[in-house]
């Protein structure tokens, strides 16, 4: 007798996960990556009214302070994904959820940069956990079949907690200061809603996501197993190619995120409009990108779900190649014309997002999956830091579209080492054959035993 299948919606689940756990990892995923950008908005307050440091040197110390946040990430991806792959996936993340409370509630005490540093560092080992246990538990609910759709889905939840926390929670000290609260009071006020979410985050996980590992406890690696998979598991060319894939998506969303806006502030700028209404203008090249990337997301989903998975790689970057290289073409990022190049530099973003998180989650083996996921994202932190250091220096030097041509440049490269891959080593050719609980049990179990 066959049982029905497990299925949420359109996406197929391995045996054993409830719907529960499903809603609980779509609020994660909304909740997530918007609650960890708050930093963002709430670090010039605390520089500007704890701090005194002047608005001129503002700037500079937040690239200081994000590339130490990413330099902490790098070094805990990896040794928190070797404790998920013990301990259970839902622990590391309830804890993560804790440890950027804890972030947050310090944050607005601040009384020097070296504090400063300090307070960030324990912000970062948080999101460092939140982001790489939500990718993980995406590959561990998922089947092969529909894990692109759900990474589609999880990315539009992401975006939409991101526009939630900008609308809503980013103007909370300004909310506090028009009821009569100081601007000093209003940034403390404002800093512990943030850190209460995220305790609230933290026990509705706790509560709805599964326990344990995917596999049984008397079969997990050995932590110094565990501490080599990261690495050793790039013999499969796959996952390697999957490391260099998280190095180029990651280092794309900051490029969107932070370029963009640069380029369309200096030329609004230029033309002699005001610093606020430059900064609006700019905002609207990421705008536009942005809802392109959005709307874009389900469909390249839906793809990479229908073909083989390097395959899905190499169409992914052909547009991401395609959408950063085309910034070579705009003369006005303000412009009606360049509207066309914007899209699709936001459609190769989001693209190269999907194809990668899809990749290292069909590849990372359930024994060792956080562990391999956790040297993807480090790979991503590389990425990250390189294109924050050496993009600021080719937006100065030679142009605003420099940055993009370097990552584009870089992106054809990866193509070709995908087209490599694809012929030496495809993989399976579908992940869409059809598929029952009792078929994925079995063939888990016989996994298990083969090891």
């Amino acid at each position: 007798m066959t049982e029905k299948p497990n299925r949420f919606g359109p996406v197929w689940l391995q045996p054993g996960v409830s719907t529960g756990n499903m809603l609980t990892l779509m609020l994660g995923g909304y909740t997530t990556i918007g609650l960890l950008t708050f930093v963002a908005l709430g670090t010039p307050h605390v520089l500007t009214v704890y701090l005194g440091v002047p608005q001129g040197e503002q700037g500079a110390l937040s690239g200081y302070l994000h590339a130490f946040q990413e330099m902490v990430a790098l070094a805990v991806f990896a040794p928190l994904g070797i404790l998920a792959d013990r301990i259970g996936r839902r622990e590391v993340y309830v804890a993560s959820f804790l440890m950027m409370a804890l972030g947050y509630a310090l944050y607005s005490f601040v009384s020097s940069i070296p504090e400063l540093y300090a307070y960030r560092a324990i912000y970062a080992v948080g999101v460092a956990g939140v982001t790489g246990m939500l990718g993980t538990i995406v590959a561990d609910y998922s089947q092969d079949r529909s894990r692109g759709l759900l990474v589609a889905g999880v990315g539009v939840l992401n975006a939409l907690g991101v526009i939630t926390v900008a609308i809503v929670l980013g103007h909370l000290p300004q909310f506090f200061v028009e009821r009569g609260a100081s601007q000093a009071a209003a940034g403390h006020d404002a800093f512990f809603v943030v850190a209460g979410i995220c305790v609230v985050m933290a026990l509705l996980l706790a509560l709805g996501l599964k326990g344990g590992t995917p596999v049984a406890k008397a079969q997990r690696l050995s932590f110094p197993e565990l501490v080599r998979s990261g690495l050793a598991e790039a013999r499969n060319p796959r996952i390697a190619l999957s490391y260099a894939c998280g190095f180029i998506a990651r280092s794309d969303l900051v490029l969107l995120g932070t370029y963009s806006v640069l380029w369309g502030t200096t030329v609004a700028a230029s033309r002699g409009m005001p610093a606020a209404q430059a900064l609006a203008e700019g905002r609207k090249i990421f705008t536009i990108a942005s809802t392109a990337a959005l709307l874009w997301l389900f469909v390249i989903g839906v793809v990479i779900d229908r073909v083989n998975r390097v395959t899905g790689i190499i169409i992914c970057m052909t547009l991401a190649s395609m959408g950063y290289l085309g910034t070579m073409f705009i003369d006005d990022p303000l412009s009606k014309d360049a509207i066309p190049l914007i899209i699709l530099l936001g459609i190769g973003q989001i693209s190269a997002f999907a194809g990668a998180q899809t990749l290292i989650s069909k590849e990372a083996p359930p024994r060792s999956r956080a562990s391999v996921i956790g040297m993807f994202n480090v790979f991503g932190a590389a990425g990250i830091l390189l294109s924050t250091a050496l993009g600021g220096v080719l937006f100065d030097r030679i142009g605003p579209h420099a940055p993009f041509v370097m990552v584009g440049g870089l992106t054809v490269l990866l193509i070709a080492a995908a087209v490599v891959c694809r012929i030496k080593a495809p993989g399976p050719l579908s992940d869409r054959e059809p598929t029952t609980a009792v078929s994925d049990a079995l063939r888990l179990k016989g996994d298990s035993l083969r090891q």
